[in-house]
């Protein structure tokens, strides 16, 4: 299947509004609509499907246009695995970490200390105690990807 960056991806890409590892930004920058997700984990950039599928969920790849539409539910759905509670808290982290980033972000000026506490997170537990206060910034409908990935 071969991803594009959407209007909100390109957007990032400028202004860096969600935080990419190295990693994730120079394998973010190869979805051009010219290559497959196999030949992007293929590069050797040493990024795993989830990591792809984490930036479809967020919005930031969808697939390419005129694409059959049997293939495009795949990479939409791939995140349903971790809906079974075998995620580590390390991955439930790892997950939520930019979603949590995003929205305190998202809040501009007003949002500025709770994305500073937002980033000295440093493990599940922390980000889990912080979830209260960004959920009763941005409510809780924009919370509810984070609630997602926290506690599924």
């Amino acid at each position: 299947m071969i991803l594009v960056k959407t209007e909100a991806g390109q957007q990032v890409l400028k202004d860096r509004s969600v935080p990419l590892t190295p990693r994730q930004r120079s394998a973010f920058i190869q979805f051009d609509g010219k290559r497959s997700i196999d030949d992007v984990l293929g590069s050797g950039l040493g990024i795993g499907r989830e990591e792809v599928d984490q930036m479809v969920a967020l919005g930031l790849l969808a697939p390419l246009a005129g694409q059959p539409p049997a293939v495009a539910p795949a990479v939409s759905a791939a995140p349903a695995p971790a809906a079974s509670s075998g995620r580590s808290r390390q991955q439930r982290y790892k997950d939520a970490y930019p979603i949590a980033t995003q929205l305190t972000g998202s809040l501009g000026l007003m949002g500025f200390r709770l994305n500073l506490q937002v980033e000295g997170t440093t493990s599940y537990e922390d980000l889990l105690a912080l979830a209260p206060k960004i959920r009763a910034a941005v409510g809780p409908e924009k919370a509810a990807a984070l609630d997602k990935a926290l506690n599924d």
